[in-house]
C-alpha cells in the first residue's frame, strides 16, 4: 500500500480513531483542532466524546433509532475489544450487557421500548431483551434497590471515554497534532485553517462535529452528566431508567466512580448544568441506588452532540476526501464501525 499524507480536521473520537489507524498503517498524519490540547477541559466547548458516558447500547437505541444504527453498533462492539487490546494504555471495556429499568408507574414507557425490541428480535435481527425477576436482578446487581421492573439487554457494554481518548492520542505514534488551530473548510486534498492558510495532503478527513456547520445542516443536542465518587458502590453494568421526562442512565466508571446523565436535550445551550436538571438526574439515580445519597459530586458537565435532521450519521468518501459527522448521541457506539467502513472504502488502512 502506498504511503499517503493525511490531514485530519477535528481531534474528537472519530478524528483520533482515524489518526491512530492511519499512523499504524504508515501514513504521514497531521491533525488540526480548535481545542487547547488533547486533555478534556469540561467547559462545554471541547470534544463531546469527553462528556459522553461511553455506553455501547445498540438494543436500547432501537427505542428511537433505526435498525441500521443498532447493526452498526453491534459491528462496533465486535471491533472495540481488538482496538483496546492494541492501544498502549489500559482502557476499561466491558460487554456483559446493560439493564433497562422502570418503576411501576413508568412501565408504559418501558412497554413501548420493549415492543420495538421484541419486533426486531422476532425477525431474528437482534437479541431479545430478557425480563428479570426480583431474584435475578438482585443476583446480577445486588447494589440496586428491589422493586423496579428490569430487563437485561444482552451483548451491550460500556467503555471508559476518558481513558480511551487519552490512549488513542498517546498510541498514535508519529502523528503531528496542531492545537488551537480551528479549521474553516475541508476539501478534497486540502484544508483551510481559520487564519486563511491552506494545507495540502493526499487525503483530507473532516471530523469537526459542529465545526462543519458550513458544509452540513448540523444542530447541537445537549447532554448533561453528573460525575460521582462513592467507594465500593457495587454497580457492575450500565443502567437506563425509563423516566417520565427523559431517559436517565447510570454508569459505573470504576469501583469508586459513577456517572449519571440524560441522553438527549433539544437545546444548544452550553451554559452550566441547572439546579433543576441536576436534582432530577440525581433523584432518578437515587431512586435505584439509595446509597448514592452518600456519594460526592465531583463534576457537573454538559456538551453538544452534532446531529443531522434525520438523526443518521453522515459517512462519505470521495477521491482525496473523507467526511464523518452527525453521530448524534451514538458517537462511542458507531464511530469504530463507520471509521472502519470509510477506511475500507478508501483502502487506506483498517482499524483491526
Amino acid at each position: 500500500m502506498a504511503k499517503e499524507t493525511i490531514a485530519i480536521a477535528g481531534a474528537g473520537l472519530a478524528g483520533r480513531l482515524f489518526a491512530w489507524a492511519l499512523s499504524r498503517a504508515g501514513h504521514a498524519v497531521q491533525v488540526w483542532d480548535a481545542g487547547p490540547g488533547p486533555a478534556p477541559a469540561f467547559d462545554g466547548q471541547g470534544a463531546a466524546a469527553f462528556t459522553a458516558a461511553g455506553m455501547l447500547s445498540p438494543l436500547a437505541e432501537l427505542d428511537r433509532a433505526e435498525a441500521e444504527v443498532a447493526a452498526l453498533g453491534f459491528d462496533s462492539l465486535r471491533l472495540w475489544p481488538a482496538i483496546v487490546a492494541a492501544l498502549h494504555q489500559p482502557v476499561s471495556l466491558q460487554t456483559e450487557g446493560s439493564l433497562l429499568l422502570a418503576h411501576r408507574p413508568d412501565q408504559g414507557a418501558a412497554a413501548r421500548v420493549l415492543q420495538r425490541l421484541q419486533q426486531h428480535a422476532a425477525h431474528g435481527d437482534f437479541p431479545a431483551a430478557q425480563p428479570l425477576s426480583a431474584a435475578q436482578l438482585r443476583e446480577l446487581e445486588p447494589a440496586l434497590l428491589a422493586g423496579p421492573q428490569a430487563w437485561l439487554l444482552p451483548g451491550e457494554g460500556l467503555i471508559n471515554p476518558l481513558q480511551a481518548m487519552q490512549a488513542l492520542h498517546a498510541s498514535a505514534h508519529g502523528v503531528q497534532w496542531h492545537w488551537q488551530c480551528p479549521v474553516a473548510e475541508v476539501q478534497a486534498g486540502r484544508i483551510t485553517l481559520g487564519d486563511g492558510s491552506r494545507v495540502k495532503a493526499d487525503w483530507s478527513i473532516d471530523t469537526r462535529g459542529l465545526g462543519a456547520r458550513a458544509a452540513l445542516p448540523l444542530r447541537g443536542v445537549r447532554g448533561e452528566v453528573v460525575a460521582l465518587q462513592l467507594a465500593g458502590h457495587g454497580l457492575r453494568r450500565p443502567l437506563r431508567l425509563m423516566h417520565p421526562r427523559h431517559c436517565v442512565y447510570l454508569v459505573p466508571r470504576s469501583a469508586d466512580e459513577l456517572l449519571i446523565g440524560a441522553s438527549e436535550i433539544e437545546s444548544e445551550d452550553r451554559s452550566p448544568v441547572s439546579l433543576q436538571s441536576a436534582v432530577e438526574l440525581m433523584a432518578a439515580a437515587h431512586s435505584l441506588m439509595p446509597q448514592l445519597g452518600e456519594a460526592r459530586i465531583t463534576r457537573l458537565d454538559r456538551n453538544l452532540r452534532p446531529a443531522l435532521p434525520h438523526h443518521r450519521p453522515h459517512a462519505h468518501s470521495a477521491p482525496g476526501l473523507i467526511q464523518l459527522n452527525g453521530l448524534f448521541r451514538h458517537g462511542w457506539l458507531l464511530a469504530p464501525a463507520l471509521v472502519q467502513r470509510l477506511l475500507t472504502q478508501t483502502q487506506l488502512a483498517r482499524l483491526t
